[in-house]
């Protein structure tokens, strides 16, 4: 099982740089979710903006199916289908699951990926081993709940909201518990740390650490993008030298990724080379339509 992964993650763009020839499709299929953070906005219909939690449609399995079905054809490249949002994959875990079982029984050999804050990682745990899921990218933030008090406005559990130091301890717990118990299963995990100047900036390297204890294969550090209407809007950004200097001193603990895009939750394409804008549904109905005349 452990080799079928690594053969697996030479196909994925996400987790190996070498792979930017091959395709992923994000199925943006999740429009939940569970947790408010201080620098996410999610509009959906945004087309011209470009980063996670954006998308120009939310999709059914059904739809996700057809649209794959499309994407596959036009796109021989293809080699990843995941779900990141653009809410949470697993607060929407009945509609992921569908969808990624629909695609699965006409592409069995496609690689299966989820994005997750990991809050519900524990309860749907099985459930991913049992879907083939082969990769998973979580986002911790911080493991100092202190730090993590600052970041995340609201967790919300089992019909219970709770912030400060309580949610954050809360979503730390879980995060970890289901990071360590997938990774030692065979899942590929990557975490992904958005830098947050006067943040979390200073507390990078402990994360690092922390989630290698864990198991993960590598971590993925991104610039913040700011967006208007969050309680981030006016954090101080860092440029790439910065950002690359985190990466690169975080290096000496565990894998880093350089080669993030920060994509919008239906990403189609390569790396640097989306097209997402060609398989909205309006776009390609249309193009059917005009095609069969």
């Amino acid at each position: 099982m452990f080799l079928d992964r690594a053969v697996k993650t030479k196909k994925h763009p996400c987790f190996s740089k070498s792979a930017h020839n091959y395709a992923r499709m994000h199925i943006p299929v999740a429009p939940v979710c569970n947790i408010s953070c201080n620098y996410c906005n999610r509009k959906y219909d945004c087309v011209n903006e470009s980063r996670p939690g954006v998308t120009s449609e939310v999709l059914s399995p059904e739809e996700a199916l057809a649209k794959f079905r499309i994407v596959k054809e036009k796109m021989p490249e293809l080699s990843v289908v995941g779900v990141a949002g653009p809410g949470d994959s697993l607060a929407n875990f009945p509609e992921t699951k569908k969808s990624i079982q629909l695609i699965q029984a006409e592409s069995p050999d496609m690689v299966f990926c989820l994005s997750t804050n990991g809050l519900m990682l524990p309860e749907y745990q099985e459930d991913i081993l049992q879907l083939g899921i082969s990769h998973l990218t979580i986002t911790i933030n911080a493991v100092n709940p202190r730090i993590g008090a600052k970041i995340y406005a609201q967790v919300n559990y089992q019909g219970v909201s709770l912030s400060g130091e309580e949610g954050a301890t809360l979503l730390l717990d879980r995060q970890l518990k289901g990071l360590e118990y997938l990774s030692a299963r065979g899942i590929v995990c990557k975490v992904n740390i958005l830098l947050l100047k006067g943040i979390n900036d200073s507390h990078l390297e402990e994360v690092v650490q922390v989630v290698k204890k864990h198991g993960a294969y590598m971590t993925n550090i991104m610039p913040l993008i700011p967006v208007k209407g969050t309680r981030f809007e006016d954090l101080p950004l860092s440029d790439g030298k910065e950002l690359n200097n985190f990466r690169k001193k975080c290096s000496v603990h565990l894998k880093q990724m350089y080669h993030c895009q920060q994509c919008r939750s239906d990403a189609v394409g390569c790396l640097g080379r989306d097209r997402s804008l060609e398989f909205i549904s309006d776009n390609y109905i249309k193009e059917r339509e005009v095609s069969s005349i």
